[in-house]
């Protein structure tokens, strides 16, 4: 079995899988500005999966392309043939790995008594593992979940799915009722990752949860024990997150440009003109690559943090919410920096 799990680097740096944010698009635009160590898809069903007309529609949410790899595909489901067959197309369309999700609280997705909501079945969670693994045929079976479902049930709950094979798996330190309105539990991972050494497994344990950016990924995998940490809200408005993630942590600095720390750091001027124009290039990529599959609203969430901390933003966010193509968000841009 080639397992990509177990050939990184530690610490691993992942970005997080984001429903309508983390497209091949946007992957696109990271991995050339700051590369994490492995990417995921946005989830897709596995179900839809399984049906082949239904899958036409879905393998949009599975186009990658070889810079983007290590690429794992994120599906989620509760049918266990389902499961097996989803994650044979992942082998066939060439994925790195397979993640299962099982800690989305989206309600369409708990209906299915998928998500979080495999956390009230671990006895079907581990038949769901075991299917993605056979169907896998090889490839490095991953899992994504929470603490627990209504309160911490990381002696049962994360103790079922370290009795499988997984390669890795992330835990979003709250629990489903939380949501994100608490802080993370990072004081917790310390537990996680001793049950997994008491257990004797190699799964790898990745954090996730309230990471503000690489050196605050860095701490918490020091004080923590954990093998890496996922990023999500992090990369919003920020493509340039995880460029520096192999410089050494004394000498990272605070921003994450394209430029190595070595080399002075961008004025104000310069980080702005950088960014609107990396939100140029995003919209454009975005526009050939989904324009004719997704509704050009989505790159409206991106707007809103690409355009955001410094004079003016604001003015040019509520415009940029009013174009429906990339040219008009070209114009727009340039006609804003013009006037800096």
């Amino acid at each position: 079995m080639n397992n990509f799990w177990q050939k990184l680097e530690k610490p691993i740096f992942c970005l997080a899988p984001m429903a309508d944010v983390t497209d091949c698009a946007f992957r696109q635009i990271i991995a050339k500005y700051g590369k994490p160590d492995v990417f995921w898809t946005e989830f897709v069903s596995a179900d839809g999966l399984a049906h082949r007309i239904a899958r036409e529609k879905l393998l949009i949410d599975f186009i990658y392309e070889e810079n983007e790899r290590p690429i794992v595909s994120q599906i989620f489901g509760s049918n266990v043939e389902n499961i097996k067959k989803a994650s044979a197309l992942c082998k066939e369309l060439g994925f790195d790995g397979i993640d299962i999700n099982m800690g989305c609280p989206d309600k369409t997705i708990e209906k299915q008594c998928a998500g979080a909501a495999m956390m009230k079945n671990p006895k079907l969670a581990r038949e769901i593992i075991q299917a993605a693994i056979e169907g896998g045929g090889g490839l490095p079976v991953s899992v994504k979940t929470r603490i627990g479902y209504n309160k911490n049930e990381i002696e049962t709950w994360i103790r079922e799915l370290l009795k499988e094979n997984i390669s890795a798996l992330t835990v979003h330190l709250r629990t489903r009722k939380e949501m994100s309105d608490v802080p993370a539990h990072w004081n917790l991972m310390k537990q996680i990752v001793g049950i997994r050494n008491e257990m004797g497994k190699k799964t790898l344990i990745i954090g996730n949860g309230d990471v503000l950016n690489l050196e605050d990924a860095r701490q918490k995998i020091k004080e923590t024990g954990c093998d890496g940490v996922m990023l999500g809200r992090a990369i919003f408005g920020n493509p340039f997150l995880f460029a520096n993630k192999n410089v050494p942590s004394d000498v990272e600095g605070q921003e994450f440009t394209e430029s190595t720390s070595s080399q002075p750091s961008p004025s104000k001027g310069e980080e702005v003109k950088q960014k609107l124009q990396v939100m140029v290039e995003h919209t454009k990529l975005f526009e050939k690559m989904l324009g004719k599959h997704k509704n050009f609203a989505i790159m409206k969430k991106h707007y809103k943090a690409y355009a955001n901390g410094f004079d003016g933003a604001k003015e040019l966010r509520v415009k940029l919410m009013e174009t429906n193509t990339a040219s008009q968000v070209e114009t727009m841009v340039n006609e804003f920096l013009d006037n800096i």
